[in-house]
């Protein structure tokens, strides 16, 4: 005996297909900053008001520009790891606008893979 073959397509409710509240604006920077210790980071504020954040050991960098970085169009916070001579590193970017939360959620993941050698 065979059986019938699913239907094509997906099943949903109506429930899941209500309109949701979305977190939008910048929210508060101290989210993400806050995570950084004087220990093991160095934190410095130009004179435009920028924050850079980097490790000790110049590999991680963190910089929140709350008016856009110079030269791009809105990047409002960056995240860069340097590599090694065998594995490249990385950077993230978010907008200006995009809440702290979510950026303080992607620190937390870059720095929870991180360790000491």
């Amino acid at each position: 005996m065979t059986s019938a073959p699913a239907s094509p397509g997906f099943a949903t409710t109506i429930e899941a297909l209500r309109l949701r509240e979305w977190q939008l604006g910048p929210g508060q920077p101290t989210l993400v900053t806050d995570q950084f210790s004087a220990d093991d980071f160095n934190l410095v504020v130009d004179d435009r008001a920028d924050v850079h954040v980097s490790s000790k050991d110049g590999r991680f960098y963190l910089g929140w520009f709350p008016l856009g970085r110079p030269g791009t169009d809105g990047e409002g916070w960056k995240i860069a790891v340097t590599g090694t001579a065998r594995v490249p590193g990385y950077q993230i970017s978010f907008d200006v606008e995009t809440p702290a939360d979510i950026v303080a959620a992607a620190v937390a993941c870059v720095l929870e893979t991180s360790r000491r050698v």
